[in-house]
């Protein structure tokens, strides 16, 4: 225990700098003076750290002083290079950047996990983008990214659902999920979500901004997708799923509400929830004879009718024929 606590406050006066006392007894959660034992302990292993008193005073390390420790054990070490994406890392311009602080990384573990270390990324690839899809455009995804990174404002001529608009806004993140990625930037007091393909046009202003201190883009992009899902989610549809259906609406990525009720001849019921009668019957289309709606009656009615379209129209064309 006490070795792991020595380990970590030597990362974190390599990485903050100065740090009081209460403030890395506090990071420890042990009391000062047990902190003062440990830094004892550090300066007899020879480990260069030295004291400053005064309001401003605190811990830190020589100027210039490094250890190659870095504290990861070696499951950590292989999960550093699982994180690693390289495609978005690519898209953001970091992809040299990333292949760098890989080998960084390597040269900083001990020799025994440098192994094990490169065996995970040529043994895992995280791909993002689903299948029979292509990533949506990312011409402008440098420029954000830099402008995230710097806090300067953005001027955007955006595509969205109620025509071309335009905003300027303070970009706080940028997220990828199922290989689209979208901004988060603050229009007035509000953070907003932008999806990066439907940015027609794109200005990095002069003007800066202030990052708002209690701002989490995880915490945000959570409650932001929970609350989306929610609103577009208006009904349900209560289906009937041949065997086959069952594997197919799994594989879609379509989710119950709740579990599959079995019938005797080997089919099931499923309670779909949808966005609207005209989303759920493209959505529906996708399993073919093998799911049939029973309620709502609007949703049935559509697909009666689309299949007597289809119908018509293979017909018509084997006629032809």
């Amino acid at each position: 225990m006490r070795a792991s606590r020595l380990l970590t406050i030597l990362m974190l006066l390599q990485t903050r700098g100065r740090m009081s006392a209460p403030a890395l007894a506090d990071e420890l959660e042990v009391s000062i003076r047990t902190l003062y034992r440990d830094i004892d302990q550090l300066s007899a292993a020879g480990v260069p750290v030295y004291a400053e008193r005064g309001r401003a005073g605190g811990f830190q390390l020589l100027d210039g002083w490094r250890t190659r420790l870095t504290g990861l054990t070696p499951a950590e070490a292989q999960a550093m290079f699982l994180a690693g994406l390289p495609g978005p890392a690519a898209q953001l311009g970091l992809g040299d950047a990333m292949a760098a602080a890989q080998l960084k990384l390597l040269a900083a573990l001990p020799a025994d996990w440098q192994a094990n270390a490169r065996r995970v990324s040529s043994r895992f690839h995280l791909d993002p983008v689903g299948w029979y899809r292509s990533a949506a455009p990312t011409d402008h995804l440098p420029a954000v990214a830099e402008a995230v990174w710097g806090e300067r404002r953005l001027k955007i001529r955006y595509d969205s659902w109620r025509g071309t608009v335009e905003r300027e806004l303070d970009p706080l993140g940028l997220v990828l999920k199922a290989g689209d990625w979208y901004l988060v930037g603050r229009v007035g007091g509000d953070p907003r979500t932008y999806r990066l393909s439907n940015i027609l046009d794109l200005t990095v202003l002069d003007a800066s901004f202030v990052r708002p201190g209690d701002f989490t883009l995880a915490d945000y992009w959570t409650a932001s997708t929970r609350r989306f899902e929610a609103e577009i989610q208006r009904g349900q549809a209560l289906v009937r799923l041949s065997p086959r259906g069952l594997t197919l609406l799994r594989n879609f990525g379509l989710t119950p509400v709740e579990p599959a009720a079995a019938e005797a001849d080997g089919w099931a019921r499923v309670l779909l929830p949808i966005e609207s009668v005209e989303t759920a019957a493209n959505e529906l289309l996708r399993l073919g004879a093998e799911a049939e709606v029973i309620e709502p009656a609007a949703l049935r009615d559509r697909l009666a009718e689309t299949a007597h379209r289809l119908a018509a129209l293979y017909a018509a064309a084997s006629a032809q024929a």
